[in-house]
């Protein structure tokens, strides 16, 4: 071991917990078991001890997941009732890649097509890519955790993961729930350790598979340095615009979009971040949001009626505010919010038509604000929708389908919602960026496909 991590409240920047780190001899000792194991056919665990593991694993996550919910929302600043949610969704997705363990099959592959084929019969089957490795983020530190670990878990990849440093009490949780079910230690591991060892750790020759979720630069940088063959995932984040179209019901498309940008203090991959709104109901709509806005309540995560917390650092909320009087001072008006509610929470913030050069405008933004910027026509909305290098989910509210329908067409998205803010998920569904925003499926199913490899097998067959 070196050192001890202490990982701090983001709300009262209080200890929480001291976590010993790991060393780059655990590392290697880490990488050296992950590898015999999957490279030693006759230690693989079947795929009914896999689900008899998850099932057990489901079983003692549901007994304990106020728990998990405390924890995850004292060390991430989530409020409490989201993180709740984020522990349902987190127990759905261990079910998820259960249920989805069917899906892991081959298909015949056609023969006597030609014939240099005739006489054989042809067909594929999968089986675990290898290693996977694993670095994730801060935002959802039960679910996203989930989603790296839990489908190599079910389809037999040894895998070792780091956490947030920020947030790595629920991934411990998890792994060692895991372990708790019957899982052997050596198939997951959590390593807490530093991004130097990180690095060691992704780029490894041995490692078969890399998971990432966190930002562009360190993802697609870590992603140059992987060991020929390996295969990635990459979940960066984006600007996820929206398109609000004349004829909306203002009445679902505000409280909607406001949970879309204010949820988790707007630290989330897909928040919504710039509303490109119809000139003719522009003050209709931002007078809307801004009554929301001003509304909700901010501070400690752990109050049950707490709807929007902490950054996760302190040195966020400052940057935040900064990047806001850059828009203002520019000649965007700030509608509510933009100012400290403490020195760990920022204001729910509503800017109108920030300038295009504002860094509110060009980057993401990770933080409890929305833009709104006016447009007359629809084509002109969608034209810098799409002028970013990011493409991840994006929205369009209207009653319109043909003008709906057109617009899923036209926007540059992985994801396109209609009449719904562009952070909604589920855990079954196709989930990743496009461009700067990332490379690979996420979503349970579509991660256990990407960490196995299809054989295929041709047998000569006497002919008649």
């Amino acid at each position: 071991m070196s050192g001890v991590l202490k990982v701090f409240s983001p709300y009262s920047r209080l200890v929480i917990r001291g976590i010993s780190m790991h060393s780059a001899d655990d590392v290697e000792n880490a990488l050296t078991s992950a590898f015999s194991l999957s490279s030693n056919r006759a230690r693989w665990l079947t795929a009914y001890n896999r689900v008899s593991i998850l099932e057990k694993t489901v079983a003692l996550l549901q007994d304990r997941k106020e728990r998990l919910a405390r924890e995850a929302s004292e060390e991430g600043g989530k409020p409490l009732a989201d993180s709740r949610i984020e522990i349902e969704r987190g127990i759905q997705g261990v079910k998820v890649a259960i249920a989805s363990l069917h899906q892991i099959t081959g298909k015949e592959v056609p023969m006597e097509l030609t014939p240099s084929s005739k006489d054989r019969l042809a067909f594929t089957f999968r089986e675990p890519i290898g290693v996977v490795a694993a670095v994730s983020a801060f935002n959802h530190p039960f679910n996203l955790v989930v989603h790296q670990v839990i489908p190599a878990v079910a389809v037999g990849c040894p895998v070792l993961i780091k956490p947030a440093l920020a947030t790595p009490i629920s991934c411990l949780n998890l792994v060692s729930t895991l372990h708790e079910a019957g899982l052997p230690s050596d198939w997951c591991r959590a390593l807490i350790i530093d991004n130097e060892l990180a690095e060691k750790l992704v780029t490894d020759p041995r490692v078969a598979f890399f998971s990432f979720i966190g930002s562009s630069k360190v993802g697609w940088w870590l992603r140059s340095r992987l060991a020929p063959g390996a295969r990635c995932a990459l979940e960066h984040g984006g600007a996820a615009p929206v398109i609000v179209e004349p004829d909306a019901d203002f009445s679902e498309a505000v409280p909607l979009l406001a949970k879309g940008g204010f949820y988790h203090a707007g630290q989330v991959c897909v928040s919504v971040q710039r509303v490109y709104v119809h000139e003719s109901v522009v003050s209709d709509f931002a007078d809307a949001l801004m009554k929301v806005a001003r509304q909700m309540k901010v501070g400690d995560p752990l109050d049950e009626y707490t709807e929007v917390g902490p950054l996760i650092l302190e040195r966020e909320v400052d940057r935040v505010d900064e990047w806001v009087k850059e828009a203002s001072s520019g000649g965007g008006k700030i509608l509510c919010g933009g100012k400290k509610f403490t020195d760990t929470c920022y204001t729910p913030t509503v800017l109108l038509n920030p300038p295009a050069d504002a860094r509110v405008t060009h980057q993401e933004i990770f933080g409890p604000v929305i833009c709104i910027y006016p447009y007359t026509d629809r084509l002109d909305a969608i034209r810098r929708a799409n002028s970013l290098p990011y493409a991840f989910q994006a929205a369009i509210f209207t009653k319109n389908i043909d003008v709906a329908m057109d617009t899923v067409k036209r926007i540059d998205a992985s994801a396109v919602m209609v009449n719904d803010h562009t952070a909604f998920r589920v855990d079954w569904m196709p989930f990743g960026g496009r461009r700067l925003s990332g490379i690979g499926i996420g979503g349970i199913s579509y991660a256990m496909q990407e960490m196995t490899q299809e054989k295929l097998v041709v047998i000569r067959t006497p002919a008649l």
